[in-house]
């Protein structure tokens, strides 16, 4: 039993992780119905971001360690989303109104284009994200929790929570919901699409980077390609969860969390991770496509 709650604690700690990368595919596709395959290396690259800037205020030891790590996050999501601006304004807006297939294929052309120029720029080798905080051992009941941890399933709790608030919430959030809704009529009630397009892209980077800032906390090797597989993980979350769910992906988030750190408890080999994941994918599709939160839609013909 002590085996399996350290595992637990384990689970939601890389859940955190996922769900908040996760969302980011949910909001886009609630309201472009848009896969954006791009979404796991924009993670990628904000992961580089919070590497130079978290090393360069550690090595000037004139910021406190806690300042800097919220210096750090705060600069690689405010970046982010800059650079997910960016990439819908050049990129998908203009096929906003082309086939499905050509927004698809532009989504894994930015992806390449983006770990292709990282892999120029920093090389293949992989980086070693800054120590903000050392890791405090914290044992409670035969449970070996530590600080990390906790600040990192925390701070995804919270993150989780303002992002649920501002989309049900607040008048962007309501803005966000009538463009996925009803594409046609929202402009007409006065909804500005572009901005709130723009909006969406730079919130769920933004998230996205806080996950990026949270996982080199807890796994602190990053690479160009990095992005790739946990980019995909995202995605079958927000798949399972209901994509175009917010609180569907927190779901598929944790789930997807449970399924990497428990298959090497119960199979033979952590190689089944992968196949696992699609399996369960593969299951939603089947029995249940719009996935657990998730509802159909129903189009008039």
């Amino acid at each position: 039993m002590l085996v399996f709650f350290q595992q637990v604690l384990n689970a939601l700690q890389l859940g955190s992780v996922y769900a908040l990368i996760a969302l980011g595919y949910t909001m886009v596709y609630g309201i472009l119905t848009l896969i954006n395959f791009a979404h796991g290396d924009i993670f990628m690259v904000s992961t580089y971001i919070a590497f130079f800037v978290g090393s360069y205020l550690l090595m000037m030891r004139t910021i406190p360690v806690v300042a800097s790590f919220l210096l750090t996050m705060f600069f690689s999501m405010i970046a982010t989303a800059i650079l997910a601006v960016i990439i819908e304004r050049v990129a998908y807006r203009p096929l906003r109104q082309a086939p499905r297939v050509s927004a698809v294929i532009t989504a894994l052309g930015v992806g390449l284009f983006l770990e292709n120029f990282t892999l120029g720029i920093m090389g293949a080798e992989p980086r070693k994200m800054p120590l903000f905080l050392s890791v405090i051992n914290l044992p409670v009941g035969g449970v070996t929790m530590t600080n990390v941890q906790l600040i990192i399933i925390g701070v995804a709790l919270l993150l989780m929570f303002v992002l649920d608030t501002l989309v049900m919430k607040t008048m962007t959030g309501m803005a966000m919901r009538a463009i996925s809704f009803d594409k046609t009529i929202a402009p007409l009630m006065g909804v500005p699409v572009n901005r709130i397009i723009s909006y969406t892209f730079a919130i769920g980077s933004a998230v996205a980077a806080a996950g990026g800032m949270l996982y080199g906390m807890a796994y602190p090797v990053i690479d160009p390609y990095m992005g790739i597989r946990i980019g995909w993980w995202a995605f079958i979350a927000a798949v399972v969860g209901g994509i175009g769910d917010i609180r569907g992906a927190m779901i598929g988030g944790f789930i997807l969390g449970f399924i990497e750190i428990f298959t090497p408890v119960i199979l033979p080999s952590s190689t089944y991770r992968d196949f696992v994941a699609f399996t369960v994918l593969l299951l939603f599709l089947v029995f249940r496509p719009t996935g657990i939160l998730g509802k159909p839609m129903i189009q008039k013909v």
